[in-house]
């Protein structure tokens, strides 16, 4: 199973020159996806160095392999936290075309949403996968980006929970998420962390189409009722990261700075 090590960086400098600087290297990340904004924090699983961390993060950056970003960058970072994950082969082969089309999607690729948002199920904190108040007003505002989003989520499972959690997976993928646009475009087996934290498990980066998409499921009846019956009761601890990713100028990857 390929490696790929994902970067959670705060910067020195501005993020485009960052991403100028990052360009005009050999390394070609998988992804490279501005921060957004918390939507789950940990609660306890590398807490301090994830928040900790002031200014806030900024960019995320997946790279193939353990080599790392080149000694060139070091002077942008100010900050970094990462992970090694052992991503399936076939997730990595072609990902670069599949990831295109979920940012640039044609005619009959984004699924409408569902009326979910016209009378959501609103929850007094996000930490369970809900929609509160204050993030479905955020999501409807001018701060929030207005193109495809990527969730980037960790997960620690409670013991013998696993198999509830794929589950809540398999519905995901199916309908419960698939209706809304979400797809699960990377997930791995977490295999180290820079703070020695062992008891990570997995990491998935998952594609809306929009955080609308996202809020609209996370609304939804249908999606709590499989989220607090399989999600919730598996994990000891997880947390969500909203990003947007970014173009590099070599192609076209993402939403435009």
């Amino acid at each position: 199973m390929p490696l790929c090590t994902l970067h959670l960086l705060s910067l020195t400098t501005s993020l485009p020159n960052f991403l100028s600087a990052l360009s005009s290297t050999p390394t070609i990340p998988l992804v490279t996806s501005r921060v957004i904004r918390w939507i789950i924090t940990p609660t306890t699983l590398s807490h301090d160095p994830l928040l900790t961390q002031s200014p806030p993060w900024d960019l995320l950056v997946i790279l193939p392999g353990t080599a790392g970003l080149p000694s060139s960058l070091r002077a942008h970072i100010r900050a970094e936290w990462r992970i090694t994950a052992g991503i399936p082969k076939s997730i990595v082969s072609g990902f670069r075309e599949r990831n295109e089309r979920l940012l640039h999607p044609q005619e009959g690729d984004v699924p409408g949403l569902s009326g979910a948002l016209d009378r959501p199920r609103i929850a007094s904190s996000a930490q369970h996968l809900e929609l509160t108040d204050e993030l479905r007003a955020w999501i409807g505002s001018a701060a929030c980006p207005k193109g495809a989003v990527s969730m980037l989520n960790l997960l620690s499972f409670l013991p013998d929970k696993k198999d509830s959690y794929l589950k809540y997976g398999a519905a995901f993928a199916s309908s419960i998420g698939a209706r809304r646009g979400g797809n699960a475009k990377i997930v791995g087996k977490v295999v180290e962390c820079s703070d020695g934290c062992r008891e990570w498990d997995e990491v998935a980066l998952a594609h809306y189409p929009s955080a609308k998409h996202f809020a609209d499921m996370a609304g939804s009846e249908d999606y709590q009722e499989v989220n607090q019956r399989l999600r919730v009761p598996s994990l000891r601890d997880t947390f969500i990261l909203m990003t947007s990713e970014v173009s590099l100028g070599r192609d076209r990857e993402g939403a435009k700075l």
